[in-house]
């Protein structure tokens, strides 16, 4: 993702549909509040909580599944609501895609691709999923996965198993790897002449583990394989654009760390890959090189994908180096301070470049999930239990919103579970 100067205010955001060519009435009114600029590294994540309408049930540390909206970019999403709610059919007809096409164009250079190989979908397993199933399988083709893998996606080749005779080849990747070669050995292993994709995570959902996606992507080529990348937890969590992989596919949940509203995703396709695969739904469109006929959605949430460009915006006001080296530093002030607490297991990499704002602790004394529970009930912390592929604990998930001082409280509620 290109990094660009720090956007000053929020009346600001109406530049990008300008800069596009679309109406700058198309894309909703404009909100009265205003983001100051803040240079202060310090002073800014104070401002940025106030953008937060945050419960005071709980300390939320489960930022993995959804990553809420703040308050800015929630207003132009409600505004977007009112626009295509009062222009109705009328907007459907002769807006949407015009507009949507223009979304698009801002989200490819946000993650570095051309837009002729993007779509927006609603999450990374419908894109990861039209993938797997649209695939040009024959019996006897092989695919690789791990164990670490989203279940959605692994239950989708199982059907493809069954469905067309494929052979699915599972491996396990460690928590904590030597090297790099150690992870890229791991598939390169189990490949065969008859290896046709691989799967592999951008970062593992459960551990926050940061594969080496590049170097996977060579090795396969090397062996005449495609790899499709599982980016759901990347986008907008750290710094990388997708051409760099040399990847064949990529997808990612837009509403997790680029905290866009529920239902907006990714799927990119390397175009050298376009034209073989299925779509999941029929499209008018008979370019087998357009990816459009990949994409065929129906009457959705359209003002969803509308407010993946306010998004954006309110990333870049944050800034994407200051905004990864925060989620990285709120990570490794809980985490370092647990790895060497007895009966405390940190079950993510200690290698900086192997992680980011995503970890997962575990305490051997009890069970993920009575951890979890004992969390909330006892320390109003709320955490996701992890209990399977070799991972036992809860995954960490802090956001740009969460202080020292409440990562303060989440050590001492470990440490206490810990001398039980």
């Amino acid at each position: 993702m290109k990094k660009r100067n720090f956007i000053k205010t929020l009346g600001t955001f109406s530049l990008a549909p300008l800069a596009l060519g679309v109406p700058i009435n198309s894309f909703a009114t404009q909100p009265s509040n205003i983001l100051p600029t803040v240079d202060d590294d310090d002073e800014i994540w104070s401002v940025v909580r106030g953008h937060y309408n945050l419960k005071p049930d709980y300390i939320n540390l489960e930022s993995g599944y959804y990553n809420i909206i703040p308050q800015p970019t929630m207003q132009y999403f409600l505004d977007h609501v009112q626009m295509v709610n009062r222009e109705g059919s009328y907007y459907m007809r002769t807006r949407r895609f015009k507009e949507k096409d223009a979304v698009t164009q801002e989200l490819a250079k946000f993650v570095g691709c051309s837009s002729e190989e993007l779509v927006i979908t609603r999450n990374t397993t419908e894109s990861l999923d039209l993938i797997i199933a649209g695939f040009p399988w024959e019996a006897g083709d092989e695919a690789i996965y791990a164990k670490q893998d989203y279940g959605a996606m692994k239950v989708m080749f199982e059907q493809v198993a069954k469905r067309h005779g494929v052979v699915n080849k599972i491996v396990s990747v460690p928590n904590h790897p030597k090297s790099d070669a150690e992870i890229v050995a791991l598939y390169e292993n189990q490949i065969t002449s008859k290896t046709r994709l691989i799967m592999v995570c951008h970062m593992v959902n459960i551990t926050g583990h940061i594969l080496p996606i590049k170097k996977i992507c060579e090795m396969a080529h090397r062996h005449g394989v495609e790899v499709m990348v599982d980016g759901a937890h990347a986008v907008g969590h750290f710094d990388f654009d997708i051409r760099d992989f040399d990847c064949d596919y990529y997808g990612s949940s837009l509403h997790k760390w680029l905290a866009t509203p529920l239902g907006a995703g990714l799927l990119y396709v390397n175009k050298r890959n376009t034209a073989k695969i299925w779509p999941l739904l029929g499209d008018y469109t008979q370019d087998l090189n357009d990816i459009h006929r990949l994409n065929h959605v129906g009457t959705h949430p359209v003002h969803t994908d509308l407010a993946i460009l306010n998004a954006i915006d309110y990333h870049h006001w944050i800034g994407t180096e200051r905004k990864e080296k925060r989620l990285r530093f709120l990570q490794r002030y809980w985490s370092d301070a647990l790895r060497d607490i007895p009966n405390v297991v940190v079950n993510t990499p200690v290698d900086l470049h192997r992680s980011c704002g995503i970890a997962n602790v575990g305490v051997t004394t009890i069970s993920p999930a009575k951890m979890a529970n004992r969390l909330l009930k006892e320390h109003q912390v709320f955490t996701v239990a992890i209990d399977y592929a070799n991972v036992k604990g809860c995954r960490i998930s802090p956001n740009v919103f969460t202080t020292t001082k409440e990562l303060d409280h989440f050590i001492t509620a470990i440490k206490t579970l810990a001398k039980a």
